[in-house]
Order: structure tokens, then C-alpha cells, then sequence
């Protein structure tokens, strides 16, 4: 019964890693970790605790649950922690902020599944986080990191890594490997997903530089993560909603040619 148990519990952590790109597979979520543990170490524990806060905020609340052994109130969680590490000193008081952030991302979640206008998705984290930084920034802001606004200069695109970050930046991860192994997560689960996540990086691209984007914010994968997502969570199941992607994308890139 303890087997059973702890493989049930890391089936539910890793579909809720892999619920924040939209895949709902245990494996997708351990490829994913393993890239954030690459890149961070803390943040990977910070990942996991997030996680695991949200889904048994969940499972204390009653929540349904098939939600819950599907990953939905684990990836908010997940995200929650990760941009703890990202925005906060670690101290004691911030991993403790950060368990009633995970725990209010449950809680605003199981807002948005009392409609089915309008699903959550990372607003949940969003709406968190926000409300998390804007308590320290009013009441503790020595905990805030401060932020480094200045980057190395550059001149020209690094194809690869700019692919790459873009991937990772989905998790706030600034690294190639990481964004490989992203990828690689959403491979296993959907070969239709993966496409979509690459033409969500490419697609844009061609717009970014005929509209001057800084090759740096490019090169760290700031420019490219929104389109990851729009594309995975756009995209159909069939290959004919390809056009769905294309037509938007190089319509704007026509304009911008012709102007």
C-alpha cells in the first residue's frame, strides 16, 4: 500500500509540472523538473514544494478528484514557488509566503472551475504572484530582489539559444539545456504539442526583427515564452489549425514589409 501510495503521489506531482505546458503526463512533468534542476537547484525544490502545497490545499478542501490526479491544482503551485526563487530573497518569511501563495492559487482556482466562461490557466499564478509581490513591496521590500535591468550587449541573434531560453522562460529558466528538456517533456506526451511549441518560437520571429526587437531579450527567451504558450494552448489536434498559427503571424509580417 506504501508503494501504491508514493507512485500516486509522483504521478500527481509530475502531470502538475507538466500541466504548466498543458501536458498531462507524469513523465513530461519529471523531464521538466530535471531541466529546472539544471539550471537551479533551489529552484527545483521550490517547484516541488509549491507543488505539493497547492494539490493537498486541494485535496484538504475535498476538490474533485479527478482534477486533482490530473495535475490541475498542481502547476500553479508549481509556478508559484519557481517565481518565489526568481523574485524574493530566501529566507525563512518568503517559504513561508510562498506556502500561502500556493495555497491561495488553489483556492483561485477552484474559483475559475465554478464557470466555464473563461478557464484559468496561468492566471491563477499570475493573480497570486501579484498579490504576493505587491504585500512585499507595501509592507517588506527588503525581501525583494532587486532587479538587474541591464544586459550584455549584443549585436546578432543566437539562433539556438534564443530557441531554447524561449522554451525555458515558460518556467522562468534561463537556460539552453533546460529548454531542450522541456521540449523533450512535451515530446513524449504529443508530437502535436511539440510542433506547436517550436512554430510558437519561429513564427514570431521574422515580426521581432523587422520591428527592431533587442537581439539580447531575444537571446534570453524574453520575447518568445507568450508564443510557446499561445501555440500550445491554441493549437488543435489537427494539423489543418497549423493555419490558425501561420495566417496571424506573417499577415502582421506582410504589413510590416509593405509599409
Amino acid at each position: 500500500m506504501k508503494e501504491a501510495f508514493t507512485r500516486k503521489s509522483l504521478l500527481i506531482l509530475g502531470r502538475g509540472i507538466g500541466q504548466v505546458m498543458f501536458q498531462n503526463n507524469a513523465l513530461s512533468g519529471l523531464l521538466m523538473l530535471i531541466g529546472i534542476f539544471l539550471n537551479s537547484w533551489q529552484m527545483g525544490l521550490l517547484a516541488v514544494s509549491g507543488n505539493i502545497i497547492s494539490t493537498l490545499t486541494a485535496r484538504i478542501s475535498g476538490y474533485d478528484c479527478d482534477d486533482i490526479k490530473n495535475g490541475l491544482y498542481g502547476f500553479n503551485g508549481t509556478l508559484v514557488g519557481i517565481a518565489v526563487g526568481v523574485f524574493m530573497l530566501l529566507t525563512v518569511s518568503s517559504l513561508m509566503l510562498m506556502a500561502i501563495a500556493s495555497c491561495a492559487s488553489t483556492y483561485i482556482a477552484r474559483f475559475f472551475n465554478m464557470q466555464r466562461m473563461l478557464p484559468g490557466f496561468t492566471t491563477l499564478f499570475i493573480l497570486s504572484v501579484w498579490m504576493l509581490l505587491g504585500l512585499c513591496s507595501w509592507l517588506m521590500p527588503d525581501m525583494l530582489l532587486v532587479s538587474d535591468t541591464e544586459t550584455p550587449a549584443s549585436s546578432s541573434i543566437n539562433y539556438l539559444q534564443c530557441f531554447s531560453m524561449s522554451i525555458g522562460q515558460v518556467m522562468f529558466q534561463g537556460n539552453i539545456m533546460t529548454g531542450l528538456f522541456f521540449l523533450a517533456g512535451i515530446l513524449v506526451n504529443s508530437r502535436n504539442a511539440a510542433v506547436y511549441t517550436i512554430l510558437g518560437v519561429l513564427l514570431p520571429l521574422p515580426l521581432a526583427i523587422l520591428l527592431g526587437a533587442d537581439s539580447e531579450a531575444l537571446n534570453i527567451g524574453l520575447m518568445g515564452y507568450n508564443g510557446v504558450l499561445c501555440a500550445i494552448a491554441l493549437g488543435g489536434k489537427s494539423w489543418m489549425s497549423l493555419y490558425g498559427l501561420y495566417v496571424p503571424f506573417y499577415s502582421l509580417l506582410y504589413c510590416k514589409l509593405w509599409e
